[in-house]
């Protein structure tokens, strides 16, 4: 097994622990620094605030987060770098862009005026630069790509971005992990992606617990790629308990070695914060990254699900994934 790149230099896969494997230390909404009315970004305030929405997970000890924030989601590596130094975690961070309705697409659509094609290419340098190179003037490189597509369809921007994320890929090693937008699209991002000759061992589908189809679980994991139940506290969509269902039904008919756990949650953002529909905020009471050691693992436990299930998919399975 190969070592892992993470904020603060290379380790190896024994040493990550247990793993959350979707998750976002500093995450803001593109175009939050065209409101004057935005917070300044302050680091030195927005480190604390992590180390404070950190802190209930330490006694539970986890080992590693992925940071899944792509760059124009305002991933800041220095304040990932503070935050593993100060919380003594390891935190493995993204290169990878976020999906076209969400993300910021002027600049390189301006540059890629001869189609899909030129975007891809374009798209690989990028992700090779940071991948080799590191990121900005930082020594940091990442340890996954991170990609992600909209609702109900992969759109042609989206398409690029997973075409060359699968070159980069290819080429380095290094895992690709998904956004899914509410429990669509993961059948495809797999199919597309292995199309492209990606290993499906280096593939992890995210937010499948989005959607409650057995039978959509069942086409993406029938093409032999990996899944994240990774949203476990953002109730505002499905709640927990069928999640938990759906997990242990999976876990029941042997796919513990291929699914791993996390939050989606997000410790600190920019700007002003967005509005939660009527009655919404008991829907995240739970969401923090705690939700899943505190709450999620005892209930899967008290369902049968074995400690070495646990480990199974807290552990291993993110070592695998990240170190091949």
């Amino acid at each position: 097994m190969k070592k892992i790149n993470t904020v603060l230099g290379l380790i190896s896969p024994e040493d990550l622990g247990s793993t959350l494997v979707h998750e976002h230390i500093v995450a803001s909404q593109a175009g939050w620094e065209c409101d004057p009315l935005s917070r300044p970004y302050d680091r030195v305030k927005m480190v604390q605030k992590c180390l404070r929405a950190l802190s209930p997970v330490k006694p539970f000890g986890l080992g590693t987060i992925i940071d899944a924030t792509p760059v124009d989601l305002y991933r800041d590596v220095e304040i990932l770098k503070e935050v593993s130094e100060q919380f003594q975690i390891h935190i493995v961070c993204s290169t990878g862009r976020y999906t076209e309705a969400r993300g910021k697409w002027g600049y390189l659509e301006g540059r890629s005026r001869s189609g899909v094609g030129d975007m891809v290419s374009e798209l690989y340098d990028g992700f090779m630069q940071e991948i080799t190179q590191g990121i900005g003037q930082s020594t940091v490189k990442p340890g996954v790509i991170k990609v992600a597509t909209g609702l109900n369809c992969i759109s042609s921007i989206e398409e690029a971005v997973l075409r060359a994320a699968a070159r980069a890929s290819k080429e380095t090693g290094l895992p690709i992990i998904t956004h899914t937008e509410d429990g669509t699209m993961g059948p495809e991002q797999a199919a597309l992606l292995i199309g492209e000759g990606v290993d499906p061992k280096r593939i992890m589908i995210g937010h499948m617990c989005g959607n409650p189809s057995l039978q959509y679980q069942m086409e993406v994991l029938d093409q032999g790629v990996n899944i994240a139940f990774d949203r476990f506290g953002i109730e505002l969509f499905l709640p927990d308990k069928i999640r938990i269902a759906m997990l242990i039904g999976l876990l029941g008919v042997g796919y513990e070695d291929r699914i791993m756990l996390s939050h989606d949650y997000i410790a600190c953002s920019s700007g002003r914060g967005g509005k939660l529909p009527e009655g919404g905020i008991p829907q995240i009471a739970n969401w923090s990254y705690v939700n899943v050691f505190r709450n999620i693992i005892p209930a899967l436990k008290k369902a049968g699900v074995t400690d070495a299930q646990v480990r199974t998919m807290m552990v291993d399975n993110p070592r695998r994934l990240l170190s091949g």
